[in-house]
């Protein structure tokens, strides 16, 4: 049973700087909810007990977000803000919640392994917070399925078009069943015309304890970094069946500035109470511009930018 999560959020964000000097990437907002509220609530929603966040210097707003806040709650108590006070505390009491520091950012492979006194002797998730994932079936519980039916490390794929392959870790793999593979390699970004399929990993990871002794021994690359990747082939050495899940859903990358206006202008059209007045919006802003393209009405899978 896959119990535990861990959340990698100590990076530096300087793609977002300045906006991020002061403040953790994390908690940038998309509409009125921070970007890693969306991925715990995937996480709480697909099973998940308890979450460790492997955090950093600057980050502390983190931990406050998924904690109490007395003096704010009792401000709404008495002003009668009962669906105010309800929002608040929801973060709160979403799920326990464990920290850790990661003193240098030095890699995702450095980060996941920093969670390891916390995560135990035991299968766990990684869930990056950059990746946001729409289904009618949360893409953490798709993979939980296909490990308890495989008791196999699990990642997420999905398919992207040919030319924007070389962007992304990619897989060779064979098919096992429908959307399910094994998988028999994985390629970083590879060069154009070389990649061994069009199936991009996401950013949602089921893998056993064995992980940690294998990142432990990993060598920094020539950025100084552990990378992830390097450890996970090594992993699939070592076990059999190593599987991905193909996600069908909706896959928004806010990860850079262009990818966070994309997943903002997405989640605005989901939402029943905004949607109404930002379409309008965005269908006069387009008449301005002199355009005959209909406005937005359906919301459309959002590419990695």
């Amino acid at each position: 049973m896959i119990r535990k999560a861990v959340f990698p959020a100590a990076g530096l964000g300087t793609r977002f700087l300045p906006a991020t000097k002061a403040q953790p990437k994390e908690m940038l907002p998309i509409l009125d909810k921070p970007t890693i509220q969306y991925v715990v609530e995937e996480a709480v929603a697909s099973g998940i007990q308890e979450i460790v966040i492997v955090t950093g210097r600057g980050k502390n707003a983190i931990e406050d977000h998924f904690d109490r806040s007395v003096e704010l709650e009792m401000m709404l108590e008495r002003k009668g803000r009962a669906d105010l006070l309800e929002v608040v505390r929801r973060a709160s009491d979403l799920i326990d919640i464990c920290y850790v520091r990661q003193k240098e950012p030095l890699g995702l492979g450095h980060a996941v392994l920093a969670a390891r006194n916390l995560v135990g002797n035991e299968p766990f998730a990684v869930l990056l917070g950059d990746d946001i994932l729409t289904d009618e079936v949360p893409a953490l519980k798709q993979m939980i399925t296909v490990h308890e039916a495989h008791r196999a490390s699990v990642l997420l794929v999905q398919q992207v078009p040919a030319s924007e392959v070389s962007r992304y870790g990619v897989i060779d793999a064979r098919p096992l069943s429908d959307g399910v593979y094994q998988i028999l390699d994985m390629v970083e970004k590879p060069e154009p015309g070389t990649e061994p399929s069009n199936l991009a990993l996401i950013g949602r990871y089921i893998l056993s304890q064995e992980i940690f002794p294998i990142l432990e021994a990993t060598a920094s690359d020539r950025t100084g970094e552990i990378q992830l990747t390097n450890g996970l082939k090594t992993l699939l050495k070592q076990q059999h069946p190593f599987v991905a899940v193909e996600f069908k859903g909706d896959w928004h990358d806010a990860g850079t500035v262009l990818g966070f206006l994309k997943t903002t202008v997405e989640m605005a059209l989901r939402r029943p109470d905004v949607a109404p007045g930002f379409r309008e919006f965005l269908r006069r802003r387009l008449e301005a511009e002199g355009t005959d393209r209909p406005a937005c009405s359906k919301p459309t899978a959002v590419s990695r930018a």
